[in-house]
Formats: structure tokens, C-alpha cells, sequence
């Protein structure tokens, strides 16, 4: 029998919380069996949602936190004053070894706090990365970092290209993963002066397949596997990417419903308009990964609904089973990451 992989999911993160967690939680039991929850959370409530549904009741706990970090908070100032948030409570179960991950749709800056100070870096790894999976015109690629390095060395970088690839090449199953790093032009000779420090880095990297420079237009269409930046530049990307999409599908609706002849062309290209649309839906690839911890910890969107948490939880099945952190950890060691 497999080994179960125990997932701490906070119960109170996000704006659909606890309906839509506790949802997402019991659809992923369903849909896979190696898999064991914690549910970290106000008990009450946490209980009152898992009454509306029929699940097996051997691979849910419920855990209580009484608190709850709210997305306006300070981060450092919320990690450290609530220590009964459901954040805190939960992170602390993969500190001590009792979950080998956590899963919040709540603060990004509590998560990205809690997952240095209280899980911890890996050693050798000089700044964890949060990395998302995007879909592309070839499928899905990786951005990293989005959100926790908005100053980042070359080292870093270098870095953040060695464990997207590990992390494409095992959790998503693509082989031979190209990694580019994000710039203004393609010629080498471009880019600030962080681009160009880490350019000749990246070519010198033996374990990572590196392309050279990609252009932001080039990035929906799949051209890297790994998309290498610091967060900055990497949470625009990542929102301007998902404001466009979102847009785009609004307008398309509107104009569907303009007039009969395209409410009649609707229904004739409705089948195949949703399945495309369902590719380009960020809430099918899962939440991100913050990359370089000693336990996995996984951000998802504020918004999440069950489907996200429900992909989430299954991601992170994977991502142990296919033992990421200790090939990180192997990689390290063999001088392939770190600087230090």
C-alpha cells in the first residue's frame, strides 16, 4: 500500500472560505486515495461544512486555530502575534513532520512569511520561489518567481531555473524542460543589469536545458517550459496575464449574446469554445509551489473555488510521490544550486 501523503489545508484562507475549501477538500479524497487532510481551521464552522457531505471520515482531522490572518494584515506582524491562525497552526504541523505540505488560499504575504520563518529554507537554498503553472498555447509553463523576490541576485535566479526545471521535469512530466529567462529583447547583450549578470550564469548551468532570453509576447505561446525572473517582473506578467485572459472571455461572452445570429453561432461552437476556455483556466493547473522550502507549501488564489483546492491537494500528492524537495536536496549537494 502507498505511503499517504498528509496535507495541512487551511480551512479559513480565501473569500470563499470554509464552504469552497471544505468542498474542495472532500472532492480530493474522492478522487484520490493516498491522500490525508488536516483541516485547520474554527472548529464550529469547519464541522458545519463537512455535515453536507458523505466522505471517509479515517482521512479527514479537523484541526483547531481560533485565529484567522486577514489579507490586509502585515505579514511579519500577523505570523508572529497569531500563533492560533490557521496559517501558523498549519505550517507548524510540517515543521514538526506530522503534514508533508500546507495549502492556503489565504494572505500571500503571511504564506511566504510563515513558509521562511516557520518551515524553513532547504539548506543551500538561498531565497524559496513561488512558482505557478500558467497554460500556454504547447500546454503549461512554469513562472518563476511571482511574488516572494522582488530584489533578487543571480545567484538567486540560477537558483529559481535549477528548481523550476526539477519541478516541471517530475510533478508536470515534461521532458527535457526549457528554461528562458525573461528579457526585452532576445539579443544577449539586452536587458538590465540583472538579466545580463545572470545570462552568462544560466549558460554555464550544465543541469538546466537554457534557451536565452524570452520576450513577454513569446510567453503564452509556450516558448520556455520555465520562465525565469524575479518577482517583480514576475507578478506583473503573471496579472497581466490572467487580467487579459479574464477580459477576453468577458468580451467574447458579450458578443456571443449580441444578436440571434450570434446567440445561434454560439450554440454551434459551444462545445469546442469550452473545452479551449477550460485549457486557459488557471483553477485546472493548481495552486503555486513555493519552491526551496523543507516541506512543501502551496499558495492558491484568494478567490479559489472547490476545483482549485481540489487540484491543489492532488498536486501535492505528486510532488511527494515524484520527491521533489529531495531532489532539490540532491542537486545541492552535487554543487548544481547554490552560491553559498
Amino acid at each position: 500500500m502507498a505511503e499517504m501523503t498528509k496535507v495541512a489545508l487551511d480551512a479559513m484562507g480565501g473569500d470563499n472560505a470554509p464552504a469552497e475549501i471544505v468542498k474542495g477538500a472532500v472532492d480530493a479524497l474522492t478522487r484520490e486515495k493516498g491522500l490525508y487532510i488536516f483541516l485547520v481551521g474554527q472548529e464550529d464552522a469547519v464541522k458545519d461544512e463537512l455535515e453536507k457531505y458523505t466522505y471517509d471520515k479515517d482521512r479527514i482531522e479537523v484541526v483547531p486555530a481560533t485565529e484567522v490572518i486577514e489579507m490586509a494584515e502585515p505579514p511579519v506582524n500577523a505570523i508572529r502575534k497569531k500563533k492560533d491562525s490557521s496559517i501558523v497552526v498549519g505550517m507548524k504541523l510540517v515543521k514538526e513532520g506530522r503534514a508533508d505540505a500546507f495549502v492556503s488560499a489565504g494572505s500571500t504575504g503571511a504564506v511566504l512569511v510563515g513558509g521562511q520563518v516557520i518551515v524553513g529554507r532547504i539548506k543551500g537554498v538561498e531565497r524559496p520561489a513561488l512558482a505557478p503553472l500558467f497554460p500556454t498555447e504547447k500546454g503549461v509553463s512554469l513562472l518563476i518567481d511571482c511574488g516572494a523576490n522582488v530584489d533578487a541576485r543571480p545567484s538567486h535566479l540560477v537558483q529559481f531555473a535549477k528548481m523550476g526545471t526539477i519541478y516541471m521535469e517530475h510533478v508536470v512530466g515534461t521532458r527535457d524542460p526549457k528554461a528562458g529567462i525573461v528579457n526585452i529583447g532576445a539579443e544577449e547583450e539586452k536587458g538590465n543589469a540583472l538579466v545580463k549578470e545572470t545570462f552568462p550564469l544560466l549558460k554555464e548551468e550544465k543541469s538546466i536545458h537554457f534557451i536565452g532570453s524570452v520576450e513577454a509576447r513569446d510567453i503564452p505561446r509556450g516558448a520556455a517550459d520555465v520562465v525565469v525572473c524575479e518577482a517583480f517582473a514576475g507578478n506583473i506578467i503573471l496579472k497581466l496575464f490572467e487580467g487579459v485572459g479574464n477580459t477576453l472571455i468577458r468580451e467574447l461572452k458579450k458578443g456571443m449574446m449580441k444578436d440571434l445570429r450570434s446567440k445561434i453561432g454560439a450554440l454551434l461552437v459551444k462545445p469546442a469554445l469550452k473545452d479551449t476556455l477550460k485549457k486557459f483556466d488557471t483553477a485546472e493547473y493548481g495552486g503555486a509551489p513555493l519552491l526551496g522550502l523543507n516541506g512543501l507549501v502551496v499558495k492558491t488564489h484568494g478567490s479559489s473555488k472547490a476545483v482549485e483546492i481540489s487540484n491543489t491537494l492532488v498536486q501535492c500528492v505528486t510532488f511527494k510521490q515524484q520527491k521533489i524537495n529531495e531532489k532539490i536536496k540532491e542537486s545541492i549537494q552535487a554543487g548544481g544550486l547554490s552560491a553559498e
